[in-house]
């Protein structure tokens, strides 16, 4: 059958008892690149977050800044690695409810921390942006205190500053930028 004969469809979600998932149609998802049928995970991915957005479904993540499934996940995945012992509970968890057609191990293509060589989790975060020109300055007066070497990077990086439009002021990993 198409897939378009789904469209308008649910399902029961596998692992949250009482959650129906709505079946969405989504220009990312082909019978060239896998099953043709995906999970949506919108806290997760940039495709999956703009397809929840357009259907104006919620984006709640159950992953927290440590890589564990948040409460929202269910006791029983609670603070559970999601790459690690979460995905054996998700398994058992589909097992036990009879919603696991075939098991296989798979090797993920993972976007990896170049510093950490460890695979990263994509997801959403809140972020706070200012259009103002008191920050523009600010940042520009302390960039002209600090020592650059070459000096000659100085110009480039204040035209650079003077360029931006948007300040996005965020903190999201343990390390600063390269």
């Amino acid at each position: 059958f198409s897939g378009a004969d789904l469209a308008d469809g649910s399902c029961a979600h596998p692992t949250i008892p009482g959650r129906v998932s709505p079946l969405l149609p989504a220009n990312h998802v082909t019978m060239t690149k896998g099953t043709g049928l995906v999970h949506t995970a919108p806290a997760h991915g940039m495709e999956d977050f703009s397809v929840a957005s357009h259907h104006q479904l919620p984006t709640d993540c159950l992953v927290d800044e440590s890589g564990c499934f948040t409460e929202a996940a269910g006791p029983e995945l609670k603070n559970k690695n999601v790459l690690e012992e979460g995905n054996e509970a998700v398994i058992k968890m589909l097992q036990a409810a009879g919603s696991l057609l075939k098991e296989e191990k798979y090797v993920h293509s993972y976007p990896y921390d170049w510093r950490t060589k460890k695979p990263m989790i994509i997801r959403a975060s809140k972020q706070w942006f200012v259009n103002t020109a008191d920050v523009k300055a600010a940042a520009q007066d302390v960039l002209k205190k600090v020592k650059v070497i070459p000096t000659s990077a100085v110009n480039r990086m204040l035209e650079m500053l003077d360029r931006r439009t948007f300040w996005c002021i965020s903190r999201q990993r343990c390390w600063g930028v390269p």
